[in-house]
C-alpha cells in the first residue's frame, strides 16, 4: 500500500504540487519567525556579553525614576575601597539626546537608543574594551567636546575634527554645538544606536542634579569575587540597600538579555499568531483537497477494497501520502523560512536599528517547520481518509464521485445553535457584563467561527444560487452553469471560501479598530484641544524645557502650555500623568468642570478626569499622597473633576507639585500648545515658531488638523505591518481557490468535454470558471467581512473604558474589499480556466 500511495504521489505531480504549496506557505512562516527572533536574540546576547566589560559590581538605584545613588555613596565606597576589596571604581551619567548629522538634521536611530553618557579614560577604565579611541583621535577633556560611537559617525557623515549639534533630551538646556575629537569602537556600537561620550564635568552638568551619579562600576581585587564584593557593598548600604540595586557584572549582563530577549519573545508570539493564521487557513485548503482527491479516486479505493484491501489499509494509504506531503512542505518551508528570516533581518538591520548578525538556525525551528508541516496536514487528510475506507467496493465502481452527497442536517442544526448562543456571548461583551468583556467577546468571536464552519454549506448554497442569478444574468447560459457548478457541491464551496473568510475577518476587526482608534483621536483634538498650534518632537521624543523659552520670545505668541511627564507613586502603585506650565490651561484645552467652579489649575494642586476618580475613589477635596522617586512625599488636594478629556488624562497638577516631583535635570515637555494673539497671522507665527525651534532638531509644529493626520497615519503604517502579515492568510486562501478549482477541473473533465462536443467554445469554458470562483469569493468575502466588522464592534465597546470612542466601521475597506474579492476570483481562475480551456473533446469523452 506503500508503494501505491507513493506512485500515486508520483503519477499527479500538479496535485502534489498545489498540496505542497499550501503546507509550504504555513510553516515557512513559522520557522521564519523562529529563526528571525532567535538570530537578533543571539546578536543581541552576543553584544550583551561583551557589555559591562571588567566590571565586578554595579551599583543603580532601584527606582529608574531617582535622581541616582548618591555622591555620599560614592566618597564612602572610595574611601573604603581597600577594605572592600575595590580595584577601581568609576561612576557613568547618561540621558537622552540627539545629535546633528554632517547635513545639520538629527540621526535616524530607527528606533535604536541615542545616548549621551561619561567618557571613561582608558588609564580609569575597568577593562581595555571599555573605551577604545580609534587612532587619530582622543577622549573628550572639556565641554564642547565629545565622542562618537564609529555606527553612528559613519551613518551621519561625522569623523574626528567635525562640528555638530547634540540636543538634550532632558532639563533645560540649550543645544551644544560641539567637535567630535575621537571615534570610539564600543561592543555595542550596532545598528542605529548613537552614544555621544562627554567629559565627567559635562556629563555631571548635563545628566544629574549634581549631588547624585546615574551609575557605579567597580571591578575586584585579585582574591576577592564579585560575589563577595558584592555583599559587602549591601551590608555597607545597611537600611538603604533596598533603595538600590547591588549586582555583579554577570547578572548585569543576565538582566539585559532577559530585557530583550523578553521583547522578542512578545514579538515572537505575534508572529506565530500570523503563522497560525495562515496554518489555520491552509488546513481547509488541504482537507478540501484530500477530500477532492479522495472523491476523484473512489473507483480505485474500490479497486484495491476488490482485491483484498481492508478498510484500515485504505486509510492509511491516504494518511501515507498525506505523511509523505507533510514531510516534504515541512522541509520546504523550513528553507524558504531561513530565506524569509534572513531578508527580513537585512531590512530590520538596515532600517530599525536592529543588531546584524548570522542567522541561527536551532533544532527548535527545524523539528517545529517540519513537524508543523506534517501534523497539519495528518489532521487535515484525516476525515478524508475515513471517508475513503467507508465506500463499499461496488458503489464507489458505480460512482465517479460520492462526496457531498451526505445531509447537512444535522450540522447545520449543531451551527446554528453555536451560532445563537455565540452572538449572545459577544452582545453581553459588548455591553460590558459577563467575567470579563474581552474574554467573553473572544469566545464568542472563537464561537462565531465554528458556526460558520458548521452552517457555512447550508449558507452557501441559497447565498450563491440568489448571487449567480445577479452576476450570472448578463451572461446568459454560462452565468446559470457556473452558479449550477457553484452549489453542486456545497461543502466544498463553503470550505473553499472559509479560507478567505478568516482572512477577511480578521481585516474586517482590524480595519474597526483602527478606524475607531483614529476617530477617538479625531474627536479628542477636536474637543479637547483649542489650541492654535501643537508643537511636539517627532517620534515622541521629548523636547528640552529650554524649547518653551524658545518659543515664548517668538512675536505673536500670547499664551504657551508646556506639558511634562510627572511619575510617582501613590500607595505603592505607580501613577503616571501630566503637568501643565506656563499659561492658563483652559486657554488651549476644553475644559468642562463636572465638580469643581473653576478650570484653573492651582500651582499647588491636581485636577482629575471623571475616569480617574471612578477609578481610584479620588473627589474633589480629597489629598493625594505622592512618593517622588527621592522617597519625599508631596500632599497634593484635588481642586476638581472635569469630563473625560483624553488630551488630559488622567490628571494634571501645577507647577508647584511638578517642581517637587520632578528635578530639575529630568524635566522634559512631550507637547506645548501655543495660542495666537489677537490679530496676529498664523502663517506667519507658524514660521516664526518653526525658525525658533529649528535648532532643537525634532520639534515638529502643527496645527490641530496637521497632528491628527500624523497621528492617525502612526495607526495606519501599523496597520498597514498588520494586513501585510496578514497578507500570508489571503495568499494562501487565494491558492485555495485556484487550487479547488484546479482539481474541480480535473474532476468534471468529462463533463467539460461533453460541453466543448455540443458547440461550447473555449472562451464560454473559461467565463463560466471565472463566474464560479467570483461567486465562491464573494460568498467568502461578505461571510468574512461580516463576521469581523460585528466583533470589530463588540471588541471597541469593550475598551471604552479605557478611552476608546464609538465604533467606526471602514465602510470603505468593506467596500474595497468586496470589490477586491471579485478581483481575486477572476485572478485565481485565471489557470484552472486555461487548462479547463484545453480540455480536447474527444479526449474527455474517452476518459473512462
Amino acid at each position: 500500500m506503500r508503494r501505491v500511495s507513493l506512485r500515486n504521489l508520483r503519477a499527479h505531480k500538479l496535485r502534489l504540487f498545489l498540496t505542497l504549496f499550501s503546507i509550504v506557505l504555513g510553516t515557512s512562516f513559522v520557522a521564519g519567525s523562529i529563526v528571525f527572533t532567535g538570530s537578533i536574540s543571539k546578536a543581541f546576547n552576543d553584544i550583551f556579553d561583551s557589555a559591562a566589560p571588567g566590571v565586578a559590581v554595579e551599583v543603580t538605584p532601584a527606582d529608574r525614576q531617582s535622581p541616582g545613588v548618591p555622591n555620599s555613596i560614592v566618597d564612602q565606597l572610595r574611601d573604603q575601597r581597600a577594605q572592600f576589596g575595590i580595584d577601581k571604581l568609576v561612576v557613568n551619567n547618561n540621558g537622552l539626546i540627539t545629535v546633528a548629522d554632517s547635513g545639520g538634521k538629527a540621526i535616524q536611530t530607527g528606533g535604536a537608543p541615542s545616548v549621551g553618557s561619561t567618557y571613561i579614560p582608558a588609564a580609569e577604565a575597568l577593562s581595555p574594551e571599555e573605551s577604545t579611541i580609534l587612532p587619530g583621535g582622543r577622549g573628550p577633556e572639556n565641554a564642547g567636546e565629545i565622542a562618537l560611537n564609529t555606527s553612528a559617525a559613519e551613518a551621519a557623515g561625522l569623523k574626528v575634527g567635525s562640528k555638530t549639534k547634540v540636543v538634550v533630551g532632558q532639563g533645560d538646556s540649550t543645544p551644544l554645538e560641539v567637535t567630535v575629537v575621537g571615534l570610539v569602537d564600543a561592543p555595542s556600537s550596532t545598528g542605529g544606536y548613537v552614544n555621544a561620550q562627554f567629559d565627567a564635568a559635562t556629563s555631571a552638568r548635563l545628566f544629574t542634579d549634581g549631588e547624585h551619579v546615574g551609575v557605579v562600576d567597580m571591578s575586584a581585587v585579585a582574591g576577592v569575587t564579585p560575589e563577595q564584593l558584592q555583599e559587602r557593598i549591601v551590608a555597607a548600604l545597611g537600611a538603604d540597600a533596598d533603595l538600590y540595586d547591588v549586582r555583579t557584572g554577570d547578572q548585569v549582563r543576565e538582566d539585559q538579555k532577559a530585557q530583550v530577549n523578553e521583547f522578542l519573545q512578545i514579538f515572537q508570539y505575534i508572529l506565530l499568531a500570523f503563522a497560525a493564521i495562515g496554518l489555520v487557513v491552509g488546513t481547509f485548503i488541504i482537507y478540501n483537497t484530500f477530500s477532492m482527491i479522495v472523491a476523484q479516486r473512489n473507483r480505485e479505493f474500490a479497486l484495491l477494497r476488490a482485491v483484498g484491501a481492508s478498510q484500515r489499509q485504505v486509510s492509511r494509504s491516504v494518511l501515507f501520502e498525506a505523511f509523505v506531503v507533510g514531510v516534504l512542505g515541512g522541509a520546504l518551508g523550513l528553507a524558504i523560512g531561513i530565506g524569509l528570516a534572513a531578508g527580513l533581518k537585512a531590512i530590520t538591520s538596515a532600517t530599525s536599528g536592529l543588531p546584524d548578525g548570522e542567522l541561527a538556525v536551532g533544532p527548535d525551528a527545524i523539528l517545529a517547520g517540519i513537524l508543523v508541516g506534517v501534523v497539519v496536514t495528518m489532521i487535515s487528510a484525516w476525515v478524508p481518509a475515513a471517508r475513503a475506507a467507508r465506500v463499499p467496493p461496488v458503489e464507489a465502481m458505480r460512482a465517479s464521485a460520492a462526496e457531498g452527497s451526505a445531509s447537512l442536517r444535522n450540522r447545520t442544526i449543531l451551527g446554528a445553535v453555536i451560532g445563537v448562543a455565540s452572538i449572545a456571548a459577544i452582545v453581553v461583551g459588548a455591553m460590558g457584563e459577563g467575567a470579563g468583556p474581552a474574554v467573553t467577546v473572544g469566545a464568542g468571536a472563537a464561537g462565531a467561527v465554528l458556526s460558520a464552519v458548521l452552517v457555512g454549506p447550508a449558507m452557501a448554497r441559497p447565498f450563491v444560487s440568489v448571487l449567480g442569478r445577479v452576476i450570472g444574468a448578463p451572461f446568459g447560459m454560462i452565468g446559470r452553469l457556473a452558479r449550477t457548478n457553484a452549489v453542486r457541491n456545497p461543502r466544498r464551496t463553503a470550505a473553499t471560501a472559509f479560507a478567505l473568510t478568516l482572512g477577511l475577518m480578521l481585516v474586517a476587526i482590524i480595519g474597526t479598530l483602527g478606524q475607531s482608534f483614529k476617530g477617538t483621536v479625531d474627536d479628542a483634538v477636536d474637543a479637547g484641544i483649542s489650541a492654535d498650534y501643537i508643537v511636539a518632537g517627532t517620534n515622541q521624543s521629548p523636547l528640552p524645557t529650554a524649547v518653551t523659552e524658545a518659543i515664548e520670545g517668538v512675536p505673536g505668541v500670547a499664551e504657551v502650555v508646556s506639558f511634562g511627564i510627572v511619575q510617582a507613586k501613590v500607595d505603592d502603585k505607580s501613577e503616571t500623568g501630566f503637568s501643565a506650565l506656563g499659561g492658563p490651561l483652559n486657554s488651549v484645552t476644553v475644559m468642562d468642570m463636572q465638580d469643581g467652579a473653576s478650570s484653573d489649575l492651582p500651582a499647588d494642586g491636581m485636577l482629575i478626569s471623571e475616569r480617574t476618580g471612578k477609578a481610584n475613589g479620588w473627589k474633589r477635596g480629597d489629598v493625594v499622597t505622592f512618593t517622588a522617586a527621592t522617597g519625599e512625599q508631596v500632599q497634593v488636594p484635588i481642586a476638581g473633576v472635569y469630563a473625560d478629556n483624553e488630551a488630559l488624562q488622567p490628571w494634571v497638577v501645577g507647577p508647584d507639585v511638578y517642581a517637587k516631583l520632578v528635578p530639575p535635570f529630568a524635566r522634559v515637555n512631550v507637547t506645548l500648545f501655543v495660542n495666537a494673539a489677537p490679530g496676529t497671522d498664523l502663517d506667519t507665527l507658524r514660521t516664526g515658531l518653526e525658525d525658533a525651534t529649528a535648532e532643537y532638531l525634532t520639534v515638529q509644529v502643527q496645527d490641530r488638523d496637521q497632528f491628527k493626520g500624523q497621528i492617525s497615519s502612526q495607526i495606519d503604517q501599523m496597520l498597514g505591518t498588520l494586513y501585510a502579515m496578514l497578507g500570508l492568510a489571503l495568499l494562501i486562501a487565494v491558492l485555495g481557490i485556484i487550487n479547488t478549482l484546479a482539481l474541480s477541473v480535473v474532476e468534471r473533465k468529462r463533463e467539460i468535454g461533453m460541453l466543448r462536443a455540443i458547440g461550447m467554445i473555449r472562451a464560454q469554458v473559461r467565463r463560466s470558471i471565472y463566474l464560479e470562483s467570483v461567486l465562491i469569493s464573494i460568498f467568502g468575502a461578505v461571510l468574512g467581512v461580516l463576521l469581523g466588522t460585528v466583533i470589530g464592534v463588540a471588541l471597541v465597546r469593550t475598551l471604552a473604558e479605557w478611552g476608546l470612542g464609538a465604533p467606526v466601521i471602514p465602510w470603505s475597506l468593506i467596500a474595497i474589499t468586496l470589490v477586491a474579492s471579485a478581483v481575486v476570483g477572476v485572478l485565481a481562475a485565471l489557470w484552472p480556466a486555461v487548462r479547463a480551456a484545453r480540455t480536447g473533446p474527444l479526449e474527455a469523452i474517452a476518459d473512462i
